[in-house]
């Protein structure tokens, strides 16, 4: 039987627990997804209050770019920023004209950056098969298609405007791609890489075992960190259709130094609703039985090497 090297335990550096609080979901999946405004703003503050470091939201309408985009976001985030100034967050990415477009759309990222000084964009470097039931029970259902011109414009894009990238590794191909631009030495500055793991009912949560990339295994988190050994590039590890706390990646990865990102946009347990604040609050009694200390804003940006607010 091979030899494994396994990494290092890395308890020295502060974790940083991300929130994405929504995604595309309804509250037919889980009755405390915050989709309203006021409601975003509620679970956006109390995550903060509670420790998570970075939040991700989805408007009402991910179809939506440009100014339209921009002002669904805004609807919440004018609010949040009042009353948590330094808050760091980002939007999903656009998709006007479908998930097998193969177009990355940015273009309300802009407009965010511009005027509230949003310090990140969410990337998706990459396409893979996102499969829910069919009527014979396989497999079925959409490609999301990411073209490398649009990973291209993408990257050049939060190059220019200086924001950092959520980088969503589907899948391995997906983390090939962000470390060719990396030994190129073109990957904008304050990229984030978030290991997403595919758990056992995958993004729709409509059968279990529809699902995608690797599973929430400790192998698979050694697989993705053998592919960045070298690289220092700061990662995420989060489980999409599944919980993580169920699994080993979460305590494996705070004890190899890692960052943890949950919520509700990627929790599914058919038995189990929990708020986006037990899930951070999960994280953070997690981080702490393993000794690392939380990051705030200030040492998050640090972490990650953020270039500095535009507004």
């Amino acid at each position: 039987m091979p030899i494994i090297d396994f990494p290092q335990p890395r308890r020295d550096r502060a974790v940083i627990i991300e929130a994405a609080l929504n995604g595309a979901n309804s509250k037919i999946r889980n009755p405390h997804i915050p989709t309203a405004p006021a409601e975003i703003i509620a679970d956006a503050i109390a995550c903060i209050d509670a420790g998570a470091a970075i939040i991700h939201t989805h408007n009402h309408d991910a179809r939506l770019g440009g100014r339209a985009g921009a002002d669904g976001y805004l609807d919440s985030w004018r609010d949040i920023l009042r009353q948590r100034p330094g808050t760091l967050w980002y939007p999903t990415i656009a998709v006007p004209n479908g998930i097998n477009s193969g177009h990355i759309h940015l273009d309300h990222v802009a407009a965010l950056r511009a005027e509230v000084g949003m310090p990140m964009a969410s990337i998706d470097p990459g396409s893979t098969n996102l499969a829910k039931a069919g009527p014979d029970g396989l497999p079925s259902g959409s490609s999301y298609v990411n073209s490398n011109d649009s990973i291209r414009e993408a990257f050049l894009t939060c190059a220019e405007l200086g924001v950092g990238p959520s980088l969503a590794i589907y899948e391995p191909g997906f983390l090939r791609t962000v470390l060719a631009w990396h030994r190129a030495g073109q990957l904008p500055r304050g990229s984030f890489v978030k290991l997403y793991f595919g758990g056992d009912w995958g993004l729709a949560a409509s059968a279990r075992g529809m699902t995608f990339g690797l599973p929430p295994t400790r192998l698979g988190l050694l697989a993705y960190l053998d592919m960045l050994d070298g690289t220092e590039l700061p990662w995420s590890v989060s489980v999409w259709g599944g919980d993580l706390f169920a699994t080993p990646v979460a305590q494996l990865a705070l004890e190899l130094g890692g960052h943890l990102h949950v919520g509700l946009e990627e929790f599914y347990d058919p038995e189990r609703s929990p708020t986006n604040l037990e899930l951070v609050q999960q994280a953070v009694g997690l981080a702490t039985a393993v000794g690392r200390p939380l990051a705030d804003g200030v040492q998050t940006r640090a972490l990650l090497d953020l270039p500095g607010d535009a507004a």
